[in-house]
């Protein structure tokens, strides 16, 4: 997959978590050099599939705000966080937020705000006052839906009543909290600042303040086994209100788990354990009523994450911030853009030129749509295969189609939908590849 021209094209970022990217799945590139994301560990007895919801809502336009700074690095992360010891300087970056708001909403103009996503880093550090600014910042740049959704990121450690009002005050309607486990130990282990007395208080405030909250935990932990993880997820769905995100541990290159886990001195699941945590995350989830909407992220219908839903769904997003990436559609072309990651570096930037974009790619028709088959596919409500050739003017191949239907990867929800099923999803990054291949001119009237 990838352009034809082998560049490398800013990746999208998707799902809860750091970065408003899916903590535990990188972003997603289409370039051929640039890893698909990671599915559960492949079961060959798995069948079955995601409870049957359909896209009957526009993408919508989103707004996602990347502020870099966190208290300190966890291990295990490879999304873009800096730790200041001298503190941050709030003020400078409140202004440059405003100036590229100003610089995005010039680009993509009249467009109406759908969502908002606040993450990092952890926006819970920053003052709700700043929060307020941005928000009113956003506001006077684009129309915002009455029913927008308005999430922030927070840490657990991070968390005082007091501040959860100010956000709300400020306009949060929503918050995603980084739980990551609900064991001491483990939570020391992954350089967690928090324990787990201070995730469920954080969890209870959010539940009184807010309307909507979720939360974050990662399994497939080292030495984690399935009774613990059984016992750990049926603790978060009693606390929880209609989402949790879960994903599974992965090793990421250039994070200290990786020169850990190269060394041998730090084990992960083998896949067969893996494979059946999965299951159990599955089971559990199910019996509660919030089954998978996405590979990782599960919610009680109509609960899902609209500001998610827009990157699965293939909406267009303004990516502000150090680091952010954005999907835009200008003058009829999409273009991917991403913004220089060094926060200092891309506040003198804004300061200098009143944005800190560094790349800003065209996309072929052709790169959207495999843009739109990487999304897609990762929805229990699949990809909708006449908007895929109205957008990219492709579509699989019917051969293709019926070869995967035969072994049971795929399968149409509807003469137009296609659908990874259980099974395919074990083997998401494949069935992509050969989807992607396939693609066939259509003519688009």
């Amino acid at each position: 997959m990838g352009s034809g021209d082998g560049r490398e094209i800013p990746s999208p970022l998707v799902g809860e978590g750091k970065g408003g990217g899916d903590r535990r799945t990188p972003a997603i590139g289409i370039s051929p050099t640039v890893g698909l994301p990671p599915t559960p560990n492949p079961s060959p007895q798995g069948g079955g599939g995601f409870t049957r919801r359909e896209s009957t809502t526009d993408p919508g336009f989103g707004i996602y705000v990347h502020w870099p700074f966190c208290a300190s690095k966890c291990p295990y992360c490879d999304f873009n966080s800096h730790v200041r010891m001298a503190g941050v300087d709030e003020p400078r970056f409140a202004a440059a937020f405003a100036r590229e708001i100003a610089h995005m909403a010039a680009r993509a103009p009249g467009r109406t705000v759908t969502s908002i996503f606040l993450g990092g880093g952890t926006p819970s550090l920053m003052k709700p006052g700043t929060v307020a600014g941005i928000l009113d910042r956003i506001a006077a740049s684009w129309s915002i839906a009455p029913d927008a959704e308005i999430t922030l990121e927070a840490n657990p450690s991070s968390v005082e009543a007091e501040r959860f009002a100010g956000y709300r005050a400020a306009g949060v309607n929503r918050v995603s909290l980084g739980v990551q486990a609900l064991n001491d130990g483990d939570l020391k282990a992954l350089g967690r600042l928090h324990s787990v007395a201070e995730a469920r208080r954080a969890i209870d405030i959010a539940a009184r303040t807010f309307d909507r909250f979720s939360f974050d935990l990662i399994y497939a932990r080292p030495a984690q086994t399935p009774e613990a993880w059984r016992a750990e997820l049926s603790e978060a769905l009693a606390m929880m209100r209609d989402h949790l995100s879960l994903y599974q541990l992965t090793i990421e290159e250039g994070t200290p788990f990786f020169g850990l886990h190269r060394a041998g001195k730090l084990a992960v699941p083998d896949p067969e354990l893996a494979d059946t945590l999965y299951e159990i995350t599955q089971e559990l989830t199910e019996g509660a009523g919030i089954p998978a909407y996405e590979i990782s992220n599960h919610a009680r219908e109509g609960a899902e994450s609209r500001h998610n839903l827009t990157y699965w769904r293939y909406g267009d997003y303004a990516g502000v911030g150090p680091g952010a990436h954005g999907r835009l559609v200008i003058d009829g072309t999409r273009h991917a853009l991403a913004t220089e990651r060094q926060p200092e570096a891309w506040a003198a930037s804004v300061e200098h030129q009143g944005h800190g974009v560094i790349e800003d790619a065209t996309l072929a028709s052709a790169e959207e749509a495999d843009e739109m088959l990487l999304m897609g596919l990762r929805l229990a409500e699949g990809i909708d295969l006449r908007r895929l050739e109205a957008l990219g003017g492709v579509r699989p191949s019917r051969a293709v189609i019926e070869r995967l239907e035969k072994l049971a990867l795929v399968e149409h929800r509807t003469p137009d939908r296609l659908v990874a099923t259980r099974a395919g999803r074990f083997v998401l990054n494949e069935l992509v590849l050969q989807l992607s291949a396939s693609f066939e001119p259509v003519a688009v009237g």
